[in-house]
């Protein structure tokens, strides 16, 4: 039975309806005095998490409400980008991430948030991790959103499943390993499928794991010299992999699934294996909402020609110009990414639970290191070791792990990704989908090209 914590997850648009009534969010603005805010965020488990904390906490200490409106990752980014774009002016916080931030920064979108935190010295600027602070800081060195916890990818998997095939997975495997042992815990229990990858469309869903194995297969979206390369070498052997992986092995209803279905098909048995974000390893490791909790192993993300394939990003706060309530928004912002917020998750709801990825000093926090200890390590080395300026095996024209730093991407990449959801689904072939994708990413690329 799926718990009341994922059950609240995977009812994420039942929840921002549910958010939005009761908060009032959406009317537009805040209450007089400035001691309301509206926030916008992606309904992640470490989302979920403050939504329950900051009344009885944050509220209660400062006198300000914030009323919560939770929506699934790609509704978010629709959302959220829309409300910006237009200037609607409806949220005062939004959670963004590392591929916004440059883009939105140039656009005149974004208030600096570094200066908020240079002027609260508990805050303690200097402790976020270099990777994370690079990804969120403008052309002009300034800091446009504050992390609240990072990630990069690994995998993780069901050991009881492994130790009862005979199975060892490597610290370090390669893709072909992981097929091959996908193939081999297929069926290990009832209803168990070999391992989960994301199917469903969007840039920062399918698009993420899939651009990833691009990468250490030795493709990419597009050279140096901005040629698109959708259809051909690395990116084409990489989607045929995976699509044939996922349709063999993978979950079922794979091209509905994004990271909170395999969060939920990982913990409740119903794979042995999972590639994904760093950080789903804190909802895998508590028994209150995972059935192999203390049960899990993690190993880095598999490689091809590459010496690593992590990705790197970091779901943030940022304050779009058009609130009206900078003070009230930034004193959200600093306690949400605060070590003080990070002990209050500590103590109210599991060490495990921390949103970690941002700080060095989480991974000096004993409580936490007892926590963490399957996954704390290899979780930081991947950040650090994340390199978005060469993830692959050939120069690029602009930075990004899991996606290309364009304004462009967002509209490519989901759409690219929809035909090889379709691809998963059995209705179209992988070399249709990406005859198709190669056509779009060369219209994108036509203006870049010198």
């Amino acid at each position: 039975m799926a718990s009341t914590r994922y059950a609240l997850i995977a009812g994420a648009a039942a929840t921002a309806l549910l958010a939005t009534a009761c908060s009032g969010a959406g009317a537009g603005g805040s209450s007089g005095g400035g001691k309301s805010i509206n926030v916008l965020m992606v309904g992640n488990p470490q989302m979920e998490d403050i939504a329950k904390l900051t009344k009885d906490n944050f509220t209660k200490d400062t006198g300000i409400k914030v009323n919560f409106t939770i929506l699934p990752e790609n509704e978010l980014r629709d959302k959220v980008t829309q409300d910006i774009a237009t200037q609607a002016g409806q949220y005062d916080v939004a959670t963004i991430g590392a591929y916004e931030v440059p883009i939105w920064e140039k656009n005149g979108w974004l208030h600096d948030l570094g200066s908020y935190a240079d002027k609260d010295k508990s805050f303690d600027k200097a402790d976020l991790l270099k990777p994370m602070v690079q990804s969120l800081t403008g052309s002009d060195g300034k800091l446009y959103a504050l992390p609240f916890y990072g990630e990069s990818s690994m995998l993780m998997y069901n050991k009881d499943v492994m130790k009862a095939q005979g199975i060892t997975v490597p610290e370090r495997p390669t893709w072909q390993q992981i097929a091959d042992i996908a193939a081999k815990v297929d069926g290990a229990e009832p209803g168990m499928k070999g391992i989960c990858l994301r199917g469903l469309a969007g840039w920062g869903e399918l698009g993420a794991p899939l651009t990833s194995m691009v990468n250490t297969f030795g493709g990419t979206w597009f050279t140096k010299d901005w040629k698109a390369q959708v259809n051909s070498g690395g990116f084409k052997e990489a989607t045929k992999f995976y699509v044939d992986l996922v349709r063999e092995h993978g979950e079922a209803g794979a091209p509905q699934a994004g990271f909170t279905e395999c969060l939920n098909a990982l913990s409740q048995k119903k794979v042995a294996m999972w590639y994904d974000a760093t950080s789903a390893a804190g909802s895998l490791e508590d028994p209150a909402s995972s059935k192999i909790a203390g049960k899990v192993g993690y190993a880095y993300a598999p490689t091809v020609e590459t010496d690593s394939s992590g990705w790197l990003w970091a779901w943030s706060w940022a304050m779009p110009k058009t609130t009206k309530n900078a003070d009230a928004a930034s004193q959200f912002m600093l306690w949400a990414s605060s070590k003080k917020y990070e002990n209050l998750v500590g103590e109210k709801l599991g060490w495990s639970r921390v949103p970690a990825g941002k700080r060095a000093s989480t991974y000096e926090i004993p409580e936490y290191k007892k926590a963490a200890a399957s996954f704390g390590d290899i979780t930081l080395k991947s950040i650090e070791g994340a390199d978005p300026a060469n993830p692959g095996v050939q120069p690029r024209p602009t930075v990004g792990i899991q996606y290309v730093a364009i304004p462009e991407f967002q509209d490519l990449g989901t759409k690219v990704t929809q035909e090889i959801s379709a691809a998963i689904a059995g209705k179209t072939s992988v070399d249709k989908a990406l005859d198709d994708g190669q056509k779009l990413a060369e219209e994108v690329a036509k203006p870049y090209q010198k």
